[in-house]
């Protein structure tokens, strides 16, 4: 019983963190069944992202450290989606006022809600970090991921190169958490998985709900091939990283 109070207290913990994505996921529901007056679709979700963002940060939940890496994250993630509509990857076919070469801008915020759910689980379960690898290794390695995704539309795609490489430079890494005071610890490159897999969940979810379009299902829905999550995983670790050195300078700022 001791074990599975502890699992319920984690699984709140953790859906208390996805506060900003279960926001996203609900509107794009909504904004598919519901009429919506004067504003395109997409333009009503660009409202509601910007909306919450601006209450979890006046409510507190989110610091102005965290904004700024979520922002981050943000512009980020869309320069990623203006890229990925251009060589035909996924589209976003309905109208918007708000877009950029064809990317409604409520499309970053999908990617700025995993950043905030790494910083909300941060602080909700205390997580520290055990044997983190030294600022000049993890700083390109992170920058050889996300530069992978544009890449290998004109080269060899390297992406399996560099988790095997994630693999190895955080071998010896752990993730620390604490659960009603108690203390877990799991294998870094484990949590990375762990969390890639979950969004790959939550983009069927999302593309069942028209957030985008790949081109396999531009008839009817299909489910989002499962190697998809090699590619979220490699997202995550860069989102995990920035999150991470905001959180390691930041502490020893203030030691």
């Amino acid at each position: 019983m001791s074990a599975l109070k502890q699992l319920v207290r984690f699984g709140w913990e953790q859906a208390l963190s996805c506060l900003f994505p279960v926001v996203i996921f609900t509107s794009l529901a909504l904004t598919q069944i519901m009429p919506l007056p004067l504003l395109p679709r997409y333009d009503w979700l660009l409202i509601i992202c910007l909306l919450m963002q601006w209450w979890m940060v006046r409510s507190g939940l989110e610091t102005r450290d965290e904004l700024k890496v979520i922002t981050l994250f943000h512009l980020i993630g869309l320069a990623l989606e203006i890229f990925k509509t251009h060589m035909g990857s996924w589209s976003y076919p309905e109208e918007g006022y708000f877009k950029i070469f064809g990317v409604p801008l409520y499309s970053g915020f999908m990617y700025a809600s995993v950043a905030s759910y790494l910083c909300q689980a941060w602080r909700r379960l205390n997580v520290d970090l055990v044997k983190w690898p030294p600022f000049l290794v993890v700083v390109p390695l992170t920058a050889a991921i996300y530069l992978n995704f544009f890449t290998h539309h004109y080269w060899i795609d390297v992406r399996w190169w560099l988790a095997a490489l994630v693999i190895i430079v955080f071998w010896r890494s752990w993730v620390t958490y604490e659960v009603n005071g108690k203390c877990y610890r799991m294998p870094l490159a484990f949590s990375f998985m762990l969390i890639g897999f979950f969004i790959w969940i939550a983009e069927n979810i999302a593309t069942f709900f028209g957030a985008w379009e790949y081109p396999n299902q531009t008839a009817v829905w299909s489910l989002v091939h499962l190697g998809k999550v090699s590619s979220w995983v490699l997202l995550v670790i860069v989102s995990f990283l920035i999150v991470a050195t905001l959180k390691l300078v930041k502490g020893k700022k203030e030691l």
